[in-house]
């Protein structure tokens, strides 16, 4: 058997999110159909991380195993060409060693991008969250330093996450200004269900000064999460990169040099 990896980007607006569901199009049925016409046999995908409905992806990273050949260009341009033009195959590499595209991780960025104006878009209504009420996004960005560390984020996790452990180690959170765009980037060993969501739901109603910068840190010693403000829709959310040790030959993106240099695989 040959263990291939894959880049893939996708535009998870007209998709139920990632992971197979009965009567339901998803990013990981469409892909398998895709490549499995490539292999001319059925080929199951793994993912580094699910993204829920109407989520997008920069890059996702997946892998599967054939016992069939195929050059790695192949495996590009056959798969994009039975793929919708919502869904990219980026780039294609063999696998070498143990590599598995969840485990195998390191890291997992985020980026939230929220258009703050006083007036919804036509071409970013699926691609970004609209909040009409003026952030401040310095006051969003003390607010998510609260969060950096290794915590319980049981305030922070959707209440039917399946999680055994609702501690991670947060590495970053920057959240930042780009004209009528108030972005945040985030960085977590792992992330629980929604957590992403429910964390750029606080930092918003924070920039908004519905509550105290100090809500935050509250939110994270009081580990409730119906305390915990409302969920950020999906539109604005996208998978950015996964980080793996260097052994696996997959390139570092920049915004990982941010790590500190003892970050660990998440078990």
């Amino acid at each position: 058997m040959t263990r291939i990896i894959l880049g893939v980007e996708y535009d998870g607006s007209g998709y139920s999110g990632w992971q197979w569901q009965a009567d339901q199009r998803t990013v990981q049925q469409v892909l398998e159909r895709a490549l499995s016409k490539v292999a001319d046999q059925p080929v199951i995908v793994i993912c580094a991380g699910r993204t829920d409905a109407g989520v997008h992806a920069f890059e996702q990273v997946v892998h599967f195993d054939v016992n069939v050949k195929r050059d790695l260009h192949s495996w590009m341009l056959g798969g994009n060409s039975n793929l919708p033009e919502d869904i990219r195959i980026i780039w294609v590499k063999e696998a070498v060693s143990d590599f598995h595209a969840r485990y195998s991780a390191i890291a997992r960025f985020y980026r939230y991008i929220t258009l703050n104006r006083p007036v919804k878009s036509a071409l970013l209504r699926k691609q970004a969250t609209w909040c009409y009420a003026p952030l401040d996004a310095g006051k969003m960005h003390q607010a998510g330093q609260y969060l950096i560390g290794n915590h319980d984020f049981s305030s922070f996790r959707a209440q039917g996450c399946q999680s055994k452990s609702p501690c991670r180690i947060m590495y970053f959170i920057d959240v930042y200004r780009d004209g009528e765009k108030v972005i945040m980037d985030i960085s977590a060993n792992a992330f629980l269900h929604h957590m992403v969501r429910n964390i750029a739901g606080v930092l918003m109603d924070i920039g908004a000064g519905k509550q105290p910068v100090d809500w935050a840190r509250q939110l994270l010693e009081v580990k409730c999460r119906e305390l915990g403000g409302v969920t950020a829709p999906p539109h604005g959310l996208y998978l950015g990169a996964v980080y793996y040790p260097e052994q696996y030959g997959i390139a570092k993106h920049p915004v990982f040099d941010k790590l500190p240099p003892d970050a660990k695989r998440f078990d």
